[in-house]
């Protein structure tokens, strides 16, 4: 069984940008795509723990602001050293102009 969270509205992700969202004692990143797409993985970093919605979002990658470690925020995929741990990725859907994740 699911367990949908609303997290934003979908205008409150600009284009390719990342917001953070904090739920029941974690972190979760959400992405919208260049294509109107939105995504979601954890929310740190997994080589230092830092925020990655304080990185930079280019093309389906975002960039760890501390050592510059990249992933795919499609797939969750360690794209570079020093990162070498994917990141988890959780369902996204959009309704009524809403954005939410699943944390099952």
């Amino acid at each position: 069984m699911s367990n949908w969270v609303e997290v934003c509205a979908t205008d409150e992700i600009d284009e390719e940008d990342v917001i953070r969202f904090d739920h029941a004692g974690r972190t979760f990143a959400v992405y919208r795509s260049p294509d109107d797409e939105f995504f979601a993985t954890e929310g740190l970093c997994t080589h230092e723990k830092i925020h990655l919605a304080d990185g930079l979002v280019m093309d389906d990658i975002i960039e760890c602001p501390k050592h510059n470690g990249r992933f795919s925020y499609k797939t969750g995929e360690a794209k570079g050293a020093p990162v070498c741990i994917n990141l988890k990725t959780y369902p996204v859907k959009v309704e009524a102009g809403s954005v939410f994740i699943s944390l099952a």
